[in-house]
């Protein structure tokens, strides 16, 4: 049986997308998407997602890791589905969806290419050392690096996400750089397990982190250039809870195609 399926990317970070909405999901098989994700061996991506339909929200997402396994929440990945949802005609300028963590808002540029997604509101960061840990929908690690366009990224976030503390659940590990007018973000991605061209809730994470290591307060913009290009993250902060979070950036359907597999 042929399936259709689409590729996006948002900023590098790029997904398979399949439509389910005439249909409940059932019987996932996880080595198949693993297989589909595999760069090469299947389509390639650094996850897959499936679009379903849900009584109260315009529609719900469901993300699996390039690993098979069904994934936290995903803030790229969000972006793109959006996207989905609009070339499917399901929705127009604005959206209300589901997902993992919950109810998300976005909304779509004129010219349909920037999504603007709603993330979770976020109270809790702790430290590990010098390093900041918060969830964003995913949990996070965000360690501030020099000279970060050298760095050994997949070997010191591999260590880091492996260690005795974060092994058995993993963290996303994010390393930043600060310029003064832009952050620099790279990421190791647990279920990807390699560096991603850019991770939406890790860079919100990171920009959380930063307004709290330098004690920003009030309506925050912060500008993050990651692998695969700029990413604008948007919140208020009170020095307790971080409100109003926004995930801005591109999201481009890349190209359509066809697999004789079975999902």
């Amino acid at each position: 049986m042929k399936i259709n399926f689409f590729k996006y990317q948002g900023a590098g970070n790029d997904f398979i997308l399949i439509n389910h909405m005439d249909s409940p999901l059932k019987n996932i098989d996880n080595d198949l998407i693993k297989q589909l994700c595999h760069r090469r061996f299947g389509i390639g991506a650094d996850g897959l997602m499936f679009i379903t339909k849900h009584d109260d929200y315009d529609f719900e997402m469901h993300y699996f890791n390039a690993d098979g396994q069904l994934g936290s929440m995903c803030g790229n990945g969000g972006r793109c589905i959006v996207a989905f949802a609009k070339h499917l005609g399901i929705i127009n300028k604005e959206t209300n969806f589901l997902a993992v963590d919950g109810p998300h808002y976005a909304r779509i540029s004129e010219s349909g290419a920037w999504i603007d997604l709603q993330m979770i509101d976020v109270e809790m960061i702790t430290r590990d050392g010098d390093a900041y840990v918060l969830n964003t929908g995913s949990p996070h690690f965000v360690k501030i690096q020099e000279d970060l366009k050298n760095f050994d990224v997949f070997n010191e976030g591999r260590n880091i996400r492996y260690n005795e503390i974060y092994s058995e659940k993993g963290i996303n590990i994010n390393f930043v750089e600060d310029f003064g007018n832009y952050l620099f973000v790279r990421t190791y991605e647990r279920g990807v397990e390699d560096e991603t061209y850019a991770c939406g809730t890790g860079v919100t994470a990171v920009a959380m982190a930063m307004a709290k290591h330098k004690n920003q307060r009030g309506h925050i913009e912060t500008n993050i250039k990651v692998l695969g290009g700029d990413i604008k993250i948007d919140f208020d902060y009170d020095g307790q809870k971080f409100t109003n979070v926004f995930l801005c950036g591109p999201a481009k359907l890349v190209f359509e195609g066809e697999t004789d597999q079975s999902i």
